[in-house]
């Protein structure tokens, strides 16, 4: 599954879910841009996954600024020719009574969610199609599939957009080597799980029929092999990574 010459965006990469995504993208051969809000955080990840800065380095983007995204995006291409591997991940996670959410925060995080997704694969989906050749990956959620039971009604519904959408641009793209997927991960130990109540924590693996959580490396490895040659016959699909708290 090696990605040598490969080119890689990774929204949200400065921790958790997205770090380990763009440390197994790289570990595979690939060159890894770690795009995040957070600009400095990035950067310190970055120099975490390659110290010399060959083939990995960090640029700051907001998701919800199409023209951030088109910045990021002419910039890796300028410095590397070309982008094969879009993974849209970053995302904001509230937790609040659908009763409570405002029209503020409600915008705000579909702006993050699902707004940054569409503007991903429209800016980068064609450049993908013109060369022959593309993956992107999406980040769902199992709040996207039956609702969510700790993050708030606005984080489920955007990441059941995110499945829809990763639809509708797969099937957009399929006919010109590039594959869209979205992966849907529930219960993945990182910055989400350190703001929940550490009773909730403890009480986790009880509920989940594997016994345990996540780790953000196994979504990194679910990544990479999407990102991969052998996974060019797989599109439009939704991977689950739950423990089996979702089977279907």
């Amino acid at each position: 599954m090696s990605l040598e010459r490969r080119t890689a965006i990774v929204t949200g990469a400065a921790q958790g879910i997205g770090e380990a995504i763009a440390r197994a993208l790289h570990s595979d051969g690939a060159t890894v841009v770690l795009a995040d809000v957070n600009g400095d955080a990035a950067d310190a990840a970055a120099r975490k996954i390659d110290p010399a800065g060959e083939r990995a380095w960090a640029t700051e983007v907001d998701v919800r600024d199409r023209a951030s995204l088109e910045s990021l995006v002419s910039e890796t291409i300028s410095r590397r020719g070309r982008i094969e591997i879009l993974v849209n991940n970053a995302a904001m996670t509230v937790t609040r009574p659908i009763w409570e959410i405002d029209a503020e925060e409600w915008d705000d995080v579909l702006a993050v969610n699902l707004r940054g997704v569409l503007f991903g694969c429209q800016i980068v989906g064609p450049h993908m199609q013109e060369q022959g050749w593309g993956r992107i990956i999406n980040l769902g959620s199992l709040a996207g599939q039956q609702g969510g039971l700790i993050a708030g009604a606005h984080y489920a519904a955007s990441k059941a957009g995110v499945i829809v959408l990763t639809k509708i641009v797969a099937k957009a793209l399929a006919g010109h080597g590039v594959t869209v997927n979205a992966i849907a991960p529930a219960a993945i130990n990182g910055p989400a799980m350190d703001a929940m109540p550490p009773e909730q924590v403890a009480s986790l693996p009880t509920a989940i029929p594997v016994g345990r959580v996540g780790r953000p490396e196994e979504i990194g490895a679910l990544a990479a092999f999407l990102a991969s040659d052998n996974a060019g016959y797989i599109t439009g699909a939704t991977i689950d990574i739950n423990g089996g708290l979702l089977m279907r």
